[in-house]
């Protein structure tokens, strides 16, 4: 028998541009300092701890939590790319679903540097050699950035195929800034047009303008797990349930299929929404407000057709038609979205977690989606992982 796992408490910290945040470590603590806070908990409840990191030496993690305490426990390092923060969720998930521990702490942060994502190593193959062979072959473009030629890319392929026009990812990032200016945690609050979004330059020529893309960040996230029994006997909140949770990877089609949109992960995005319907016991139309994995205003446009809120090709007229946003089906990224929230990798999906515990509490503010009760969070990495995770609101 499994337990069932509640959030018990989430932490966040602003996110901030490069060179502006405090030191990792430091963020690292806030985060979880935050999430205890809300759980009521002291950090010696907690039995396990997950890290989650991209750019950093090896037990960063623990740096970060010998700055709130020395207890002994397991602290487990993450790198899963940009899905790290939701690879230590579902792992301290994992932990407490098995029975393993009732009590596990998942945090993520970043302090990143201006400028494109590039390796630090440059001695070895790199993890995502495959996929490039994949890009040069079918997009070329070396002069312009890896993560631009592939999420780009995988636009262009989509705009090729259906007809989309580059004004619909002009809309999306539109509206994550809306969406934005009501989160006081988020990088840019600035609304921004459709039009200011088309105006801004060129990254490349037809298929992206750099408003497009989420720029790099520093920050932290955190989140409490626990099972119900631990929940009970300390007097804990039980209003928000991992109903369902899947972490895929790559399949044979992802590099096979010769095409940019399965190599940025659609067949990862969609197997892991699947699994996670599936264990919820819910299907897209019972989701009322999501978190997805924005990193290109293309990348959201795919996404909707991964995770099954339209059949492939009908993308952009879901978002024609209002329905990833307030008054329509569904409310994507009421955060601002990495688009405008922004991008610290390994706090990226615990962040997406904060957000989406507060639209089922109802206590999201002026961010507020009415009458929230299933969620769904999607957090993407290249290379690669794909991490779904279904929250249920849990009446007392």
């Amino acid at each position: 028998m499994t337990n069932k796992v509640f959030v018990a408490g989430v932490g966040m910290i602003q996110f901030k541009k490069p060179g502006t945040s405090e030191p990792y470590d430091v963020m690292g603590e806030q985060a979880i300092r935050a999430a205890l806070a809300d759980a009521g908990l002291e950090f010696s409840d907690v039995q396990q701890a997950y890290a989650g990191y991209v750019y950093g030496d090896s037990t960063c993690g623990q740096k970060a939590v010998y700055r709130v305490g020395m207890t002994g426990i397991p602290v487990l390092n993450v790198n899963n790319n940009c899905a790290t923060g939701s690879s230590a969720l579902y792992l301290a998930r994992q932990a407490v679903q098995s029975g393993a521990v009732d009590c596990a702490l998942a945090f993520g942060f970043e302090q990143m540097n201006p400028g494109a994502l590039k390796s630090r190593w440059d001695d070895r193959a790199p993890a995502l050699e495959r996929a490039q062979k994949v890009v040069d072959e079918l997009v070329g473009r070396p002069e312009i950035p890896s993560a631009i030629r592939q999420f780009a890319g995988a636009g262009r392929a989509h705009m090729q195929k259906y007809g989309t026009k580059l004004e619909t990812f002009a809309k999306i990032r539109a509206k994550a800034s809306r969406h934005a200016a009501n989160n006081p945690l988020a990088v840019f609050r600035n609304v921004v047009s459709t039009e200011d979004v088309m105006a801004s330059p060129m990254l490349w020529d037809g298929v992206i303008t750099r408003l497009m893309a989420c720029p790099p960040t520093c920050g932290g996230a955190a989140a409490i797990v626990v099972s119900e029994a631990f929940a009970r006997k300390r007097g804990l909140r039980t209003d928000v349930l991992i109903a369902g949770q899947s972490l895929a990877t790559g399949l044979p089609s992802t590099y096979d299929a010769m095409d940019m949109i399965r190599v940025v992960g659609f067949d990862m995005t969609r197997l892991a929404a699947q699994q996670a319907y599936a264990q919820a016991g819910v299907g897209p139309e019972d989701i009322d407000v999501i978190e997805l994995h924005d990193c290109f205003a293309q990348n959201e446009l795919l996404t909707y057709e991964g995770l099954g809120l339209c059949s492939e090709g009908e993308a952009e007229k879901l978002v024609n038609d209002g329905d990833n946003t307030y008054g329509g089906r569904w409310v994507t990224n009421p955060s601002g979205g990495l688009l405008s929230k922004g991008h610290p990798l390994g706090a990226t999906g615990l962040a997406q977690c904060y957000e989406l515990t507060h639209q089922l509490r109802g206590t999201a503010d002026q961010r507020q989606v009415e009458n929230a009760k299933v969620a769904l969070q999607h957090n993407l990495g290249l290379g690669g992982a794909g991490v779904v995770t279904i929250y249920k609101k849990v009446s007392a």
